[in-house]
């Protein structure tokens, strides 16, 4: 044992910047997505808020606090699930937008999150 402290595994605003500018993989992508920690509008109702005025409803989700005050302002209501659970609990036709109105933003269609949990579910069971 070397005494040094593990590397602590990127954000997923990190991961967010380096996939988008390809020096990041889909699949190393897709493994930090799924232990982060997702930002979530949240209405009066419990569940996800959609976006119905895009080509396929998708969902505002953040990679950070910061960016969901960015977008949703300073008093919004909010919830935190990981990517994971994100992948579990979409709605089935249902996309997502990460980090809408940051620098970075990542637009994941219905079929992109079909193929997402494919490719989890492979990593969990083979």
């Amino acid at each position: 044992m070397s005494g040094y402290p593990e590397p602590s595994p990127p954000s997923l605003a990190d991961a967010v910047r380096a996939f988008t500018t390809g020096s990041l993989s889909a699949e190393d992508f897709q493994a930090i997505f799924a232990t982060s920690k997702v930002y979530c509008p949240r209405g009066e109702n419990p569940g996800f808020l959609a976006l119905h005025d895009t080509q396929q409803p998708v969902i505002p989700m953040f990679s950070s606090l910061k960016e969901l005050r960015r977008y949703a302002g300073k008093e919004s209501k909010y919830f935190v699930i990981t990517g994971a659970e994100v992948l579990d609990l979409l709605p089935t036709g249902y996309g997502f937008v990460l980090d809408i109105d940051g620098q970075h933003r990542m637009v994941f269609d219905a079929k992109a999150v079909e193929q997402m949990v494919d490719f989890t579910m492979r990593r969990m069971y083979g």
